[in-house]
């Protein structure tokens, strides 16, 4: 969806002094131009809807229509647009439920100078980018809980032995947000097996969007610590 080689962003946050300083960072590269800028969530999906953006950068903490169901709006009606969350919030729980929800991504507005164009360039490749810190908080707080239960997941340890060991590690730099060109290099194959793989990996866990491949990731805890 690149308009004369250009990654096409919408941004769509409430504050128009965010808007500015996302909107110099973006058009300071040359591979990427913001094609428009939103101020709600109402807006957010009426220009998305119009514009068609390769990538929406969406604060999750709107007015009108609170961001969450602005990613699941977008990921039902444009699955070709994807939803790059940009937050304050570093919880763990705004992470999955974006995650969950459809986001391709999810970086923390403190660090956006250092990761917010790698991040467009990796999502807008079809990968997922999701930041080291949070990405660290997720793997704690899902290894916590579960120690706590004392017992893994009896259906998630089921599904996960169905998995060959190729697949398991297709599904592990899925989760780290390799594209399918970098899963290829990376592991020897082509991009066509790369492709089966998933499709594999989908089928055998009844999961269908790559949020929910890197969220059951997550959860067996396939992403290192470090």
């Amino acid at each position: 969806m690149e308009y004369n080689g250009k990654i096409r962003i919408v941004i769509a946050d409430d504050h128009s002094v965010v808007r500015a300083g996302l909107r110099y960072l973006i058009n300071a590269e040359t591979d990427m131009q913001v094609v428009g800028e939103a101020g709600d969530g109402d807006e957010a999906l009426k220009l998305t809807r119009e514009l068609r953006p390769d990538i929406l950068l969406l604060d999750i903490s709107m007015p009108f229509c609170n961001g969450f169901t602005v990613v699941e709006r977008i990921a039902a009606e444009m699955p070709l647009v994807k939803v790059l969350v940009l937050s304050m919030h570093e919880d763990c729980e705004y992470v999955e439920k974006a995650l969950a929800a459809g986001a391709a991504g999810y970086i923390i507005k403190r660090a956006a100078d250092n990761d917010l164009i790698t991040g467009i360039r990796v999502v807008s490749q079809g990968g997922v980018f999701i930041h080291p810190l949070v990405a660290r908080f997720l793997v704690d707080a899902l290894q916590k809980g579960a120690k706590g239960k004392g017992h893994p997941d009896k259906n998630s340890e089921k599904r996960n032995t169905h998995l060959t060991s190729r697949e398991t590690e297709v599904l592990r730099l899925v989760a780290l947000g390799y594209t399918n060109q970098e899963i290829a290099e990376a592991l020897g194959l082509s991009v066509k097996t790369v492709e089966s793989h998933k499709g594999n990996i989908s089928r055998k866990l009844n999961l269908t969007s790559r949020a929910e491949l890197v969220r059951y990731a997550l959860q067996q805890g396939l992403i290192p610590r470090d």
